[in-house]
């Protein structure tokens, strides 16, 4: 019983006081320490009852009391408190000194103008509070009094000597600054303490000395303040009338901060109306949070990193979870997240991104898939196969062609983090039924870009049964980019076919395009054909080199390698369409995706003319290419068990292993005029066939000579030229 009455109440104390070195503030030490249950960060300010004077107990015990009363989002936050007859313990948040803080970042470049006119605008606020609605004097202002948070937050500290404008009603004076420490008549202003003029005047001096000595450093004697050294410009008038010998003439402090937040004033910048803005946010219209969240994008770069990371971080994430903020607020969270550690980015951001995934907002879902290389290295495989993967998916199926576009992208990034199932059966049965029955020309192109660089991550099985099919589709396909895309293709992936197949099925599939009517599309099957004839040239005259030639075609997947010499498409071949949606405006709608209301001709090839095109070109190359063509995919593969409301079709239309000219007659599905989403057109309203027009095939005689005739439709440019262009359909 009596061990009770005897225990220490230190070690009760719930807070733990961290072993390294203190910093020392007036009479008292600052300490970091942690709440013992939690963890979390705090700063513990100690005060010894034995080495100090009865002066500095009678101080410290009137701090104690004043920081338990005093609450102010700019005065130092009080968490919680210890009073022994040994000790006082006041618990805060965690806070550094500012004369601490402004020394390292001075090693780091020094502090930037837009943080000290936040902090100096907080102090100001702090000691207006005081003066004009506390009716008190703090007597103890300076640098030595000011504490700076984890997000850069300026707090007032050091209440030691706080006391009533007209004195304590119970007749107990604390003794003054000078009285304990003597060095500090310094920061005294020139008149006598009883001298007409308001109490606060000499509060508004003190300012005009921490001013001076932030931008200055310590102030070596009174004098000094007449040297106006690095004080910015728009502030000298300010500070001049602080630091004047006039008390009368003085400003109050709720005055001065008004003065500098006037129009070109040191406190009229981005960063304090952003921050202004942060401490009203909750009581702001949603079309405000809306303005000021598209706004903050465009200052994030200048704000200092610990503000983005813990004062904006924060609000963002709250807009999201309980303001319905919406896609607005990816751009400058993704831009924040940079600032996070692997381990933050985890705990804050990534949960956050799985749930936005699951979003049906458009405008969210194309932002998420354009920005997903900016997070893509957080995600682990587990939350992308069961969280994110069936929700991007549904992409593959969108009436918005801009979202199907972004999808494929975004597959070159999800493809390494895929399980077998969705890698090698759910992506593939889209990717087929993209490129046989997509009406975007650019679309079937770059699945089949996509497929060419992910093939190295598809398991042997899958690759032996898909690439040659794929690949020999999108030579036939009506778009000249996709065939040239083919091409390149079966080049980039030439590590994976054996000889066998080479000669059998590769080979009579690029000769049928040396005579396409693109000249682009024949010189990389002239090369192509190099290539893989090289290969049996090598197995011709060494068959020991067999082995050795076909050592990736049974490997498991891996990740990819960099493609040599002709074959590195991922930089300049046609993977370059693949970052060509062109944006404009993002801050207005697109047009509907319709071919009567927003599409250009650019993508006729696929739509007026492709079924008859497809028809006559498979006719023409039927005999050669049932010799080689693959029997196609499993059933499971293909769409025909699918009930999408879009494009359904049976397996032997939309597998990989058939003719492009026997997959479909005219079964395009018909557009939708639904709106895209902000800043982005479609596809296919870029003139994807730029160098490939009137002027490259004019005078091109394997032009002539093809088995395909040609047919001109004349089409007028939608953006105001007036001039007419020639696009060639191949019919």
């Amino acid at each position: 019983m009596w061990s009770f009455f005897a225990r220490d109440p230190v070690k009760d104390f719930a807070y733990e006081i961290l072993p390294d070195s203190p910093e020392k503030s007036g009479i008292w030490t600052l300490h970091r320490g942690k709440r013992k249950t939690s963890g979390d960060p705090v700063s513990v300010f100690v005060y010894e009852v034995a080495q100090g004077t009865e002066q500095q107990s009678q101080l410290a015990k009137a701090a104690f009391k004043r920081m338990k009363t005093l609450r102010h989002p700019n005065i130092l936050a009080y968490v919680d408190g210890l009073e022994t007859d040994k000790s006082l313990y006041v618990v805060t948040e965690q806070v550094t000194p500012l004369a601490v803080h402004l020394k390292t970042q001075a090693e780091k470049g020094g502090v930037g103008e837009l943080e000290i006119s936040w902090g100096l605008h907080q102090i100001v606020k702090a000691l207006s509070f005081l003066v004009n609605d506390c009716h008190l004097l703090h007597n103890n202002l300076g640098i030595w009094a000011v504490f700076v948070d984890r997000a850069g937050e300026w707090k007032l500290g050091a209440l030691d000597h706080v006391a009533p404008e007209q004195g304590d009603p119970s007749g107990v004076s604390l003794p003054g600054p000078k009285a304990v420490y003597p060095d500090m008549e310094k920061y005294d202003p020139p008149e006598t303490p009883n001298s007409s003029g308001e109490k606060w005047t000499a509060e508004v001096w003190r300012l005009g000395c921490l001013i001076w000595e932030v931008f200055n450093g310590p102030l070596p004697r009174t004098s000094s303040l007449r040297s106006l050294g690095k004080i910015p410009k728009t502030l000298v008038p300010h500070y001049c009338e602080l630091v004047g010998a006039n008390p009368r003439a003085r400003p109050n402090p709720a005055r001065f901060l008004q003065n500098c937040r006037a129009p070109g004033g040191f406190l009229s910048n981005s960063f304090v109306e952003s921050n202004l803005f942060l401490e009203e946010i909750q009581i702001k219209d949603p079309a405000e949070k809306q303005q000021f969240f598209q706004d903050l994008n465009d200052h994030l770069d200048s704000f200092p990193e610990d503000f983005c990371k813990h004062k904006v971080l924060p609000q963002l994430l709250t807009a999201f979870e309980f303001g319905n903020a919406g896609a607005v607020i990816l751009t400058p969270l993704f831009k924040v997240g940079k600032f996070l550690s692997a381990e933050e980015y985890q705990q804050k951001i990534i949960p956050v991104i799985v749930k936005m995934f699951s979003s049906t907002d458009r405008a969210m879902r194309i932002r998420l898939l354009q920005q997903m290389e900016q997070f893509i290295q957080y995600l682990n495989e587990a939350a992308v196969n069961s969280q994110i993967f069936p929700h991007v998916v549904h992409g593959f199926t969108d009436t918005n062609p801009a979202i199907r576009e972004q999808t494929v992208k975004s597959m070159l990034l999800l493809a390494p983090k895929l399980n077998e199932t969705n890698l090698n059966q759910e992506l593939m049965r889209h990717f087929a039924r993209l490129q046989a029955r997509d009406e975007q020309g650019p679309i079937r192109c770059n699945t089949t870009v996509c497929l060419g660089k992910i093939a190295s991550y598809l398991n042997a099985g899958t690759r032996q049964r898909i690439l040659i099919s794929a690949f020999s589709r999108a030579t036939k396909d009506p778009f000249p980019a996709s065939r040239s895309a083919g091409v390149l293709g079966f080049a980039a992936t030439h590590n994976y076919y054996s000889v066998t197949e080479i000669a059998a099925r590769i080979l009579p599939t690029l000769c049928a395009v040396t005579v396409d009517p693109d000249k682009g599309v024949r010189e990389q099957a002239f090369k192509a054909i190099k290539s893989f004839l090289s290969k049996l040239e090598t197995v011709s005259e060494d068959p020991s080199k067999l082995a050795e030639i076909e050592k990736d075609v049974g490997s498991s997947a891996q990740p990819a390698g960099a493609a040599s010499s002709w074959a590195g498409w991922a930089v300049t071949g046609v993977s370059s369409l693949t970052s060509k949606l062109i944006r404009n405006n993002p801050g207005a709608e697109g047009g509907p995706a319709s071919e009567g209301g927003g599409l250009t001709n650019a993508s006729t090839p696929s739509t007026d003319g492709a079924s008859a095109g497809r028809s006559s070109a498979s006719m023409a190359v039927k005999k050669q290419s049932s010799d080689w063509s693959s029997s196609g995919w499993d059933a499971d593969d293909s769409w025909s068990n699918e009930k999408e409301g879009q494009g359904q079709s049976s397996a032997g239309e939309e597998g990989w292993g058939n003719d492009w000219g026997e997959e479909e007659t005219d079964v395009r599905p018909a557009s939708k005029n639904l709106p895209l989403p902000e800043g982005v057109r479609l596809a296919s309203e870029y003139n994807w066939e730029g160098g490939t027009g009137k002027g490259a095939t004019q005078n091109d005689l394997f032009a002539s000579v093809s088995q395909r005739s040609t047919s001109a439709t004349t089409v007028r440019s939608q953006q105001g030229t007036n001039q007419e262009i020639q696009i060639q359909t191949h019919v």
